[in-house]
């Protein structure tokens, strides 16, 4: 009987109290991998009694959180997090990140299905160690400018996707200037990418980007071969202009001095600075002044006119393309005047 004693408080002796500290240590090494602990431990560990659906948790975080909570009640009434918690948020604000950075790799931008891109693993919260059971629970949006502090992991998951993996892709986060960036931000989130326009603006629109294409298509037919830098592909280039002119205008704006190269400059020229089509037409006949010169002058041509907005009439100005040695002689003669005349 005294040896059966014995023998059961030898084998039980290394689960004394004066033990608790080094058992438990040992313990959560056991349970971040049991193939840190040695293989006579690795078998108390393995005949504890399990419960079914719970998963056992480290005792060193639960402590370190109460701890913390002691020490920040004493002074402040300051709320303290779950360490966990606290992580798993981060992790929800580097997803955000990722779709800032990375969405527009993985834009809708082919109707037709025919481009195979490769997945962006950035975009997914597991790639985030973020878990099915996270997408239900609630983390804080941190400058997600959606209009609420926070959401489920689920619906801010949607409202990225639908932000930048829509049928535009926005790519401005290598810009430096944060005001810019947070600028575009708030218009792109605050409607999650979605802009709405009226039956009004929506006709707008279509009738410029039809001219654009018009004009592109009967040049192409009426002067076959001729070099025209065509717009076709970036044919929404001309409401888009429209679109920004007109609200200059609304926003006090009155003159607009426009620079760019060939590629779609007639276009340009005949849909928004208003050059007759039939002055155009007759530059690519050869009908035009000895004066101007051959070759792709036209491409080279100012133009300036007026430009009718809700905020009144904005001057445009479309700068010459080229300049050549006389016209920059003639016009740093003209600056040189012009500073000559205002220090007197």
């Amino acid at each position: 009987m005294h040896n059966s004693v014995m023998k059961a408080w030898l084998e039980s002796s290394h689960l004394a109290g004066a033990n608790a500290t080094y058992v438990e240590d040992l313990y959560e090494l056991y349970l971040s991998d049991p193939e840190q602990v040695s293989e006579e431990w690795k078998r108390v560990f393995d005949g504890l009694p399990v419960q079914p659906d719970v998963v056992e948790q480290p005792h060193s975080r639960v402590r370190d959180y109460f701890r913390r909570l002691a020490q920040e009640t004493k002074h402040s009434s300051a709320q303290v997090s779950d360490p966990e918690v606290d992580a798993k948020q981060v992790k929800v604000l580097q997803l955000i990140n990722a779709y800032r950075f990375r969405g527009h790799q993985a834009a809708n931008l082919d109707p037709l299905g025919l481009w195979k891109r490769p997945t962006v693993d950035e975009l997914e919260p597991a790639f985030h160690s973020l878990t099915e059971d996270d997408l239900d629970e609630t983390f804080n949006v941190g400058s997600f400018a959606i209009g609420q502090e926070s959401m489920t992991l689920r619906d801010l998951h949607k409202a990225l996707q639908k932000t930048y993996c829509g049928s535009i892709g926005a790519e401005y986060m290598h810009m430096t200037n944060t005001a810019q960036k947070r600028w575009i931000q708030q218009r792109l989130e605050s409607v999650v990418g979605q802009p709405s326009f009226d039956s009004e603006h929506k006709h707008t629109f279509l009738a410029e980007l039809t001219a654009a294409e018009g004009l592109e298509r009967y040049l192409g037919a009426k002067f076959p071969g001729a070099k025209r830098f065509s717009l076709e592909g970036g044919d929404a280039l001309i409401p888009m202009t429209k679109e920004l002119i007109r609200h200059a205008g609304s926003q006090g704006m009155r003159e607009v001095v426009i620079g760019m190269a060939h590629r779609g400059r007639l276009n340009m020229l005949v849909n928004v600075l208003g050059k007759k089509p039939q002055d155009l037409f007759d530059e690519f006949a050869g009908k035009h002044d000895e004066t101007w010169g051959t070759g792709d002058v036209k491409y080279h041509q100012g133009f300036s006119a007026d430009f009718a907005t809700p905020g009144g009439d904005v001057h445009l100005a479309l700068a010459f393309n080229h300049l050549t040695l006389k016209s920059l002689t003639r016009l740093l003669l003209v600056q040189f005047v012009l500073v000559k005349t205002l220090r007197r």
